[in-house]
């Protein structure tokens, strides 16, 4: 037996309403009209909305489940009399969650408002959504998403999850996240590539590459700045980029495995961001567009699962190796293991920090200050390796860039104290 109070019972039959007229208008635009016009408009959806809010309110049992088989059965009959040549569901089955959400409005008004707007929201991007299933998304990134849907819904909830004192106190199941971040980020950034163009592209490779490594995205453009002198501005710009990426990286890696430590790198990583971000897309304003520099198409999966799971081992031993440093050597141990991780990579060292302020090792500004350490170690590991790959003149510009955003990031860290 339902029993609800009056007050309840007026904001949840207000809110039913506005959901049903909401939904109501986006399916009275697409009714039609002639022999072709559908049954449901605006003013069945409303009646329905306040028919599941009323049914929910009544003191009568069962009320609910007989107003719902009533609304499915009134939706099958409308389907089955339709006489368009290629009948679809939407509408029926709107018009019984319309219902549902009714319900819900008496129960939990915000919730039923939340699943009402994106009801409303999903049924409106119809063409948007066509388009993305049929002509911006192929085939292969189809397969990449079902593959990572698979690893995040059935692989990840079957790792355990918690802390491991080898690993220097690192939770697996946030490490096998960060490792499904990364290839679900390779995925994102080829399909960028493919859709933004030559331009854009450029950045969609550059930024996204760095998700992976931006010393190996600085070495690649550097051997393709050798090939196109040309454009050694828009590469270097494109490459520089990839410092976007590593300060993203880092938050959300810092961020699964410590929130407090990153609420303390956010003002850091969003200002490192920044200052890498004008620096890569300075050149852009002064250069032209060209063929010869547009990425090539890819067919193969974006995926790069070997590369991935690297990251996890190198993150579980720089943990291990920082750890070790720490108990043994103090504060001082603990910069310089820092500083010798991150001449390889930036993101390893960082997720052991992360590690170790989520374990009470570390304060926050030895924290923070690790973190300047490993980025400005990682810094001169990717001039030395642009001045190799792409001679002085790529060298300049990307060196130019990665002291910008590692400035702003010493100076964020200044003023935060």
């Amino acid at each position: 037996m339902n029993t609800t109070s009056p007050s309840t019972a007026i904001v949840g039959v207000a809110v039913a309403l506005g959901i049903g007229l909401i939904v109501g208008i986006e399916r009275e635009r697409r009714k039609g009209d002639g022999d072709r016009r559908a049954a449901a408009g605006l003013r069945t959806f409303a009646i329905v909305a306040l028919a599941g809010a009323v049914a929910q309110i009544l003191p009568v049992l069962a009320l609910v489940p007989i107003g719902g088989a009533l609304v499915a059965i009134l939706a099958a009959v409308s389907h089955w009399k339709s006489r368009s040549q290629d009948p679809g569901m939407t509408t029926e089955i709107a018009l019984f969650a319309t219902y549902l959400i009714g319900v819900l409005c008496v129960i939990e008004p915000s919730l039923g408002a939340a699943c009402g707007t994106g009801l409303a929201l999903l049924l409106a991007a119809r063409r948007r959504l066509h388009r993305f299933a049929t002509e911006l998304l192929g085939e292969q990134e189809l397969h990449d998403g079902v593959l990572l849907a698979a690893l995040a819904l059935i692989a990840l909830p079957l790792i355990p999850s918690r802390p491991i004192e080898m690993l220097g106190g690192i939770n697996p199941r946030p490490l096998a996240s960060m490792v499904l971040l990364i290839m679900a980020i390779q995925a994102a950034g080829q399909a960028a590539v493919r859709w933004l163009g030559v331009r854009g592209g450029m950045l969609g490779a550059g930024f996204a590459s760095g998700f992976v490594s931006s010393t190996a995205t600085v070495a690649s453009f550097g051997n393709r700045a050798r090939d196109q002198p040309l454009h050694t501005g828009l590469l270097a710009g494109a490459a520089a980029l990839s410092a976007v990426a590593t300060w993203v990286l880092a938050l959300a890696m810092t961020a699964a495995l410590s929130p407090q430590a990153g609420l303390a790198l956010l003002p850091m990583a969003l200002a490192g961001a920044a200052g890498a971000a004008a620096a890569g897309l300075l050149p852009l304003l002064f250069s032209r567009p060209s063929a010869a520099i547009e990425p090539p198409a890819s067919t193969r999966s974006a995926l790069r699962p070997r590369e991935a799971l690297a990251v996890a081992l190198a993150l579980a031993l720089v943990a291990l190796l920082v750890g070790t440093a720490q108990r043994h050597f103090g504060d001082t141990g603990l910069q310089v293991g820092i500083a010798l991780a991150a001449l390889v990579d930036a993101h390893a060292p960082v997720a052991s920090l992360a590690s170790l302020h989520a374990a009470g090792a570390l304060s926050a500004d030895q924290f923070v200050r690790g973190v300047l350490v490993a980025v400005g170690a990682n810094t001169l590991t990717r001039c030395a390796v642009a001045l190799a790959a792409g001679g002085r003149a790529y060298a300049l510009r990307v060196a130019a860039a990665l002291a910008a955003s590692l400035a702003c990031a010493c100076v964020a860290a200044w003023l935060g104290g």
